[in-house]
């Protein structure tokens, strides 16, 4: 069978996306859609020449929503970075007015082409949209994801692994919660040369507050120095998406449906083929906990309030 992806936006991330995917190969067809007609026919061009020179061929359809019907994954990396210059509170909220009412629209677009994939949001917000994106699509839940802190966990372990000189890989853990302010490492689950990482740091010092900060405001430190973000996002939504498309069953921190909290927010879960396979459970601590409760209540005032706006207009 064909395997086809779609994203949606062509701005910094998500032609990022696109090169990941075609370079590595993961689809036999992609589909670009952006509003920016000449832009998105700019990156097709763009890919077709580097196709000569390629490991993997791609075919490249633009601005047809309607052949994201048989689409395995569908990507949303809508958005507009300007909006985030001069931001000083380093809030992704900044965003929301705009990217709310962009992913309402495209939600009914993607509903109308009778895509029954897995949708991938990288959109920000991350939570809110992505619980947008499953309302106004009407897809299951399951079906419906975000990147969320896939991204901020790997800060933190970029962050942990320099402390201990060791490859970021080798560190295992989660952020939890929002894709935002109010996540948070949940020290309890890392661990590093084998142990707890609260046990390591009983021999050597450890500045947890620190290491919760760069996790946390790592996005901020790239955008403030080249005014939008990339790499590292691309790089994690790609990583899902493949996950989605090989059926790999990995266990990963994203953004998804969560019952006992009656919202989305990044909690690890099993991924494969139809998005979330199975919600895991942790043992985390009553902190830990707490921290949770509170970054599930802001994203879901957020999200009934953007959605209150959004019935209004």
């Amino acid at each position: 069978m064909t395997r086809k992806i779609g994203v949606i936006g062509m701005g910094h991330v998500g032609s990022t996306v696109a090169h990941d995917i075609i370079a590595k190969g993961l689809t036999d067809e992609m589909v670009l859609i952006d509003t920016n007609e000449a832009k998105v026919n700019a990156d097709a061009l763009d890919f077709e020449d580097a196709m000569a020179n390629a490991t993997f061929h791609t075919k490249l359809i633009v601005n047809d929503y309607s052949a994201l019907k048989d689409a395995d994954v569908v990507i949303s990396a809508i958005g507009n970075i300007k909006l985030l210059e001069n931001n000083t509170t380093n809030d992704r909220f900044v965003e929301l007015p705009f990217t709310s009412q962009q992913a309402a629209k495209v939600a009914l677009k993607i509903k109308d082409s009778g895509f029954d994939g897995v949708l991938i949001d990288i959109t920000n917000p991350c939570d809110v949209i992505t619980a947008i994106y499953q309302t106004m699509t009407g897809l299951p839940k399951n079906q419906v994801i975000g990147t969320g802190t896939l991204l901020d966990s790997a800060r933190m372990k970029r962050a942990v692994g320099k402390v201990f000189k060791i490859d970021p890989r080798s560190v295992a853990g989660y952020n939890l919660g929002e894709h935002g302010n109010s996540q948070f490492t949940a020290w309890s689950t890392v661990n590093v040369f084998g142990k707890p990482i609260v046990e390591v740091a009983q021999e050597r010092p450890v500045d947890f507050t620190q290491l919760d900060e760069i996790a946390r405001a790592g996005g901020f430190t790239v955008l403030h120095g080249k005014n939008y973000t990339s790499y590292g996002i691309a790089t994690a939504a790609v990583r899902l998406a493949d996950i989605v498309m090989r059926d790999a069953r990995a266990e990963l921190p994203v953004s998804n449906f969560r019952n006992e909290y009656n919202t989305y927010l990044s909690y690890p879960a099993v991924i494969g083929k139809t998005g979330v396979l199975e919600a895991l459970q942790l043992n985390l601590t009553d902190e830990e906990i707490e921290k949770l409760r509170l970054s599930a209540q802001y994203i879901k005032t957020r999200f009934d309030d953007t959605m209150e706006t959004l019935q209004n207009n």
